[in-house]
């Protein structure tokens, strides 16, 4: 697994294919973390602009490679492997992202309350910001590898698909990605830090299923 790692993410890296989704995170994150904003505010803000380039980098992951070069890699290991494999490294390409964007706010942003009047812990409120991010991070990934092939046969439907499934995980109430957002946005109003743990574990979970679901089909269809 080490080896198809490996592989996987110099194929992400030489592709250059993962340019446009940490362009537009870059971008997303310099209109809308403002310099001196509300610390909780901003981290909400910079994980729910990770749940769509989750997606995004998902899908350049496990289309990347040339089908010859694929099957070529599935005889010396098996298709779910190679499936997984590019799973994880989206994981990997977006964890780097939630880190990057944590740092950011956490350099800009100020650790006062969305009032400005009560003070917030840096250190748990960075923790805190970061497993929102890792609560959008992995949504974003179980989307990436449902709304791709092996799962959707039709290349173009992957797409559409999975921008409103990303959109939909935003602003439903019974996602994991939303409670962490809402949890984050409560705690900015009142200058608390409450860590997301129960929506990090369901979207934990979620992605599991997701990624065992998608290298089964991958190891049926391949």
């Amino acid at each position: 697994m080490t080896a198809l790692l490996r592989y996987q993410a110099a194929l992400l890296v030489r592709s250059h294919r993962w340019l446009p989704p940490v362009i537009a995170y870059a971008a997303f994150l310099a209109i809308g973390v403002q310099t001196g904003g509300p610390i909780l505010d901003a981290y909400g803000y910079a994980a729910a602009g990770l749940l769509p380039v989750a997606v995004w980098l998902t899908r350049v992951c496990v289309t990347n490679e040339p089908p010859a070069a694929r099957n070529c890699a599935a005889a010396a290991t098996t298709p779910s492997r190679v499936h997984l494999a590019c799973v994880l490294t989206a994981i990997g390409a977006a964890l780097l992202l939630a880190l990057l964007g944590t740092a950011f706010v956490a350099l800009s942003s100020d650790p006062r309350s969305s009032d400005h009047q009560v003070a917030v812990p840096v250190l748990p409120a960075t923790g805190a910001g970061l497993l929102t991010a890792l609560t959008c991070l992995l949504p974003g990934v179980a989307t990436g590898a449902l709304c791709n092939w092996p799962v959707l046969r039709r290349p173009g439907w992957g797409v559409p698909v999975g921008l409103v499934a990303a959109l939909l995980l935003l602003v439903l109430s019974g996602s994991p990605a939303n409670a962490a957002l809402t949890g984050m946005i409560t705690g900015s109003e009142h200058g608390t830090v409450t860590a997301p743990w129960m929506p990090f574990a369901a979207a934990l979970l979620g992605a599991a299923g997701a990624t065992a679901a998608s290298c089964t089909l991958s190891a049926r269809r391949g």
